[in-house]
C-alpha cells in the first residue's frame, strides 16, 4: 500500500496512455504483491494523510505500507513541526498496530535541485531539517524503516528528476521503488523481482527542457510558493544580522581568545 502525496501518485512517471505511474506498482511487481493499492492524492499534507487515508488503510489491513509525505507542509505558512510530530506519530503508530511494515523517507535539500534563489534556498533548508527531525523520532520510535533521500546516490542528478524538478522522473521512480525494496527486505519481506533502473517509456529529459520548464512555469510556481517562503526567508536574515551585531569582533584591544594562555 502506498500513502502521501503527489510522488506517492506518481507524478513524473507518465503512463503512455494518460495516468500516472511512479514507484509504488514497481514496488509492488518487486514484491509479487497483488492487493496492491494507493491511497495517496496531490497536495496531500501528514494532516491528511491522518485525517483521509489512514482509516481507509487502517481497514484494508495491508501488510506493507510506503509513506512519502510532508513536502507539501514545508511549504505553507502554518508549517508547525510539534502539530507535524502529532501527526505523523499517530499515522505511523496505528499502522504498526495494524500489523503493518512502514517505510518511509528522509528528505533530501530540495532547494539544491529546484535551485532556489539564496534566502529561499535557506528557509526551506530550515523547515526540511525541522521535518527530517520529526522524522527521525518517529521512525526511531516505532522501529520503521526509511530512506534518507538525501545520501541516495544519484538523487541530485537531473536525470532522476522530472522536467518540473518537483517529482522524480521515470529513473528517480524507480530508485525509490528499489531503496523502498531493500528496506522491506530488511524488514523480513520477500522481494522476489528486483527492480530494474532501466526505463522504459517517455521522451528523453534534457537541460534545455528543465529550463523551458522553470522559465514558463517554474517561476510562477515559485512566485506563489514564495508568498508562504517569504516570511519566513526574512526572519532567518533579520536573525542572522541581529546576531552578527551581537557578537564583537576581535580588535587589538580586545583580542579574541585562541591562542591566548589559559
Amino acid at each position: 500500500m502506498a500513502l502521501g502525496d503527489s510522488t506517492t501518485v506518481g507524478l513524473g512517471d507518465p503512463l503512455p496512455g494518460g495516468g500516472w505511474r511512479g514507484f509504488g506498482p514497481l514496488l509492488a511487481d518487486a514484491l509479487g504483491s497483488t492487493r496492491y493499492r494507493n491511497l495517496s492524492f496531490t497536495g496531500a499534507r501528514i494532516g491528511t494523510v491522518r485525517e483521509t487515508q489512514l482509516p481507509t488503510a487502517i481497514a484494508l489491513r495491508p501488510d506493507a505500507v510506503v509513506l512519502v509525505v510532508g513536502m507539501n507542509d514545508t511549504l505553507r505558512s502554518d508549517f508547525d513541526p510539534v502539530r507535524l510530530h502529532d501527526d505523523l506519530d499517530h499515522v505511523v503508530g496505528e499502522l504498526r498496530v495494524a500489523g503493518a511494515e512502514v517505510v518511509t523517507v528522509r528528505f533530501h535539500d530540495h532547494g539544491r535541485v529546484f535551485r532556489l534563489p539564496g534566502p529561499l534556498h535557506r528557509a526551506l533548508a530550515r523547515r526540511i531539517g525541522e521535518l527530517n527531525d520529526v522524522i527521525e523520532t518517529v521512525v526511531t520510535r516505532h522501529e520503521i524503516g526509511c530512506v534518507d533521500l538525501d545520501l541516495m546516490p544519484g538523487a541530485y542528478e537531473l536525470s532522476a528528476w522530472s522536467v518540473d524538478r518537483l517529482h522524480p522522473s521515470e529513473l528517480g521512480h524507480r530508485m525509490l521503488a528499489r531503496a523502498f525494496a531493500d528496506r522491506l527486505a530488511e524488514a523480513g519481506c520477500q522481494v522476489p523481482e528486483p527492480v530494474s533502473l532501466v526505463c522504459t517509456g517517455g521522451a528523453r529529459i534534457t537541460p534545455l527542457h528543465h529550463l523551458g520548464w522553470l522559465v514558463v512555469k517554474g517561476v510562477p510556481w515559485l512566485w506563489r510558493r514564495g508568498s508562504d517562503l517569504v516570511p519566513h526567508a526574512v526572519g532567518i536574515l533579520l536573525r542572522a544580522l541581529v546576531d552578527g551585531e551581537r557578537a564583537e569582533p576581535p580588535t587589538p584591544e580586545t583580542p579574541g581568545t585562541v591562542g591566548q594562555p589559559g
